[in-house]
């Protein structure tokens, strides 16, 4: 059985025409109302027995035929961080992990793993440049993962939102049982203005090793579509219910 991916549709009403993508071979699949006039046919070369001609609008095989151009790996601590401050519009992520091994390491999480009031800092570098993009009119998002029963980590990313929240992002929150529904991508990633995609590469023990960045359009546009999905159903996360 193919292992097809679902690229996008140039219909309005969520049918055909519509792009699929073959995993494995990379083949592409794709299906529409077909072409029946007879003195239509009769001008394509090549239209074998058993073959049947579709009519596809331009824009949905520019917008959503694969392309051949590879993702470019960035350095975590470097370039990664700079795209941070470059954006135009948008920053937003979706944070799949149940874990961050980044965030075991600070005097935060001591306090979090005490059972201890914590003791956030509202300006490190982070926050004063959330500070600064939104007083500029730009918007930080999140939806953040939570499995039920939630994760330390996860719990510990609650009490981290209240502090990121109060300098300018919105944070929300999805079960990973609807995440799974929305079939919503498994990786962790950032989407910038809609247009570039860093897909954050951790290593075995959960710590951030770099990030894939991803601009063909096909695959941003996939993103997006995993944007749209998971901020239509995603709760802020001071009313989130893990156990819903």
């Amino acid at each position: 059985m193919r292992r097809l991916r679902f690229n996008g549709t140039g219909s309005g009403g969520g049918g055909c025409p519509t792009v699929h993508e073959d995993l494995d071979s990379g083949e592409v699949i794709v299906h529409g109302p077909p072409l029946t006039d007879q003195k239509d046919l009769a001008q394509l070369q090549h239209l074998d027995h058993g073959e049947v001609a579709i009519v596809v609008p331009r824009n949905t095989l520019v917008d959503f035929g694969p392309r051949d151009e590879s993702p470019r790996l960035i350095n975590a601590a470097e370039e990664f961080d700079q795209l941070f401050t470059t954006f135009k519009h948008t920053a937003w992520r979706l944070e799949t992990r149940r874990r961050y091994a980044s965030d075991e390491q600070t005097e935060e999480w001591a306090q979090f793993a005490k059972g201890q009031r914590i003791d956030w800092d509202y300006d490190d570098e982070w926050c004063r440049n959330v500070r600064a993009q939104t007083d500029a009119g730009k918007r930080f998002e999140r939806v953040r993962l939570v499995d039920n029963p939630a994760t330390p980590g996860q719990l510990y990313l609650r009490s981290n939102a209240a502090r990121n929240c109060a300098v300018g992002e919105d944070i929300r929150n999805l079960s990973r049982a609807q995440a799974e529904q929305l079939h919503l991508p498994a990786e962790d990633f950032w989407l910038f203005d809609s247009r570039l995609v860093a897909r954050l590469l951790f290593d075995e023990d959960d710590k951030l090793s770099g990030a894939e960045v991803i601009t063909e359009p096909a695959a941003v546009n996939r993103y997006c579509q995993a944007r749209d999905a998971a901020w239509h159903y995603a709760v802020p996360y001071a009313k989130f219910d893990a156990s819903t």
